[in-house]
């Protein structure tokens, strides 16, 4: 189960973006000049602790399900 990327834009007074991840509070990109590039980083980010709750999520499912047998 993977839950969706949750990011906070910024946008600087030259009209650039900077975004961040929710996360793991890594800066993703500055000075970005399009929401288009924005998203294209975005959806580009590997997020560690996103991926270890995900990974620790699914041990437990699977502990869960081994359990009803």
């Amino acid at each position: 189960m993977t839950r969706p990327a949750l990011y906070n834009r910024t946008q600087n007074e030259n009209g650039s973006y900077n975004t961040r991840c929710l996360h793991c509070f890594m800066t993703v990109a500055s000075s970005v000049e399009t929401e288009q590039a924005l998203e294209r980083l975005e959806a580009q980010h590997i997020c560690p602790e996103r991926a270890l709750a995900d990974m620790l999520e699914q041990e437990k499912e699977i502990v869960a399900k081994s359990q009803l047998n």
